[in-house]
């Protein structure tokens, strides 16, 4: 039963069927006050995926007849808030037993991203993450390493292990010549330091390439 006859349709489905009834449109709708019609051809703009849609930045908003400032960033932050949600540390201290959960653990830092990033996952001899740090950020195909700062990191942390990732935002999981000839520079230079690097992850938003796993390193 409706509660009264002024709510938007998505409140309104909302409020009698609960948040799981919503559809993608119905949230994108209430979200950004817009009509339902609306949010559909919007998100027929991002192939009906959000994962698209969360790429978006305010710009590409703004070019959507009808959407403004006020509704531009609704949208935008909602997804930000979506992805730090996911970014909330535990209570206690992560473990890294596999290349999986070193991807987990990357997820709230590398989805949806659109330029490489390149991360340093610092580990205790327990294999705990002690820090997980960026180094640097770069364009769409392409970011640097500086041995001299990851190794500082690692040194400033008292590391037991590092284990690099870094993102390729088009999707190829195919380490490049360059990717192998830094992991093996940063291998030696860990080995030299007895501070190993155990792994290096190149991170997509549906999957991963770990050199451990694949016996790169």
């Amino acid at each position: 039963m409706k509660r009264f006859n002024l709510l938007s349709e998505p409140t309104e489905m909302l409020y009698n069927q609960g948040k799981s009834a919503m559809t993608d449109y119905h949230i994108i709708a209430g979200i950004a006050n817009i009509q339902v019609d609306k949010a559909r051809e919007i998100l027929a703009l991002a192939n009906n995926k959000l994962s698209e849609m969360a790429k978006w930045d305010l710009e590409r908003w703004l070019k959507i007849e009808g959407i403004g400032y006020a509704k531009a960033t609704a949208m935008v932050t909602s997804f930000e808030l979506g992805r730090r949600r996911m970014f909330e540390q535990p209570d206690k201290k992560i473990k890294i037993n596999c290349s999986q959960d070193v991807y987990n653990c990357m997820k709230p830092f590398l989805y949806d991203e659109v330029v490489e990033h390149f991360y340093i996952v610092l580990l205790n001899r327990n294999n705990q993450v002690l820090k997980l740090h960026k180094i640097s950020s770069g364009s769409t195909s392409a970011t640097l390493a500086d041995p001299k700062l990851i190794f500082k990191k690692a040194l400033d942390h008292l590391a037991a292990g590092i284990i690099l990732v870094h993102n390729h935002p088009s999707g190829n999981l195919r380490p490049s010549e360059a990717d192998k000839k830094l992991t093996k520079r940063l291998t030696e230079v860990g080995n030299s330091l007895e501070m190993p690097v155990l792994d290096h992850l190149i991170f997509t938003d549906g999957t991963y390439l770990s050199f451990a796993d694949e016996g790169l390193l």
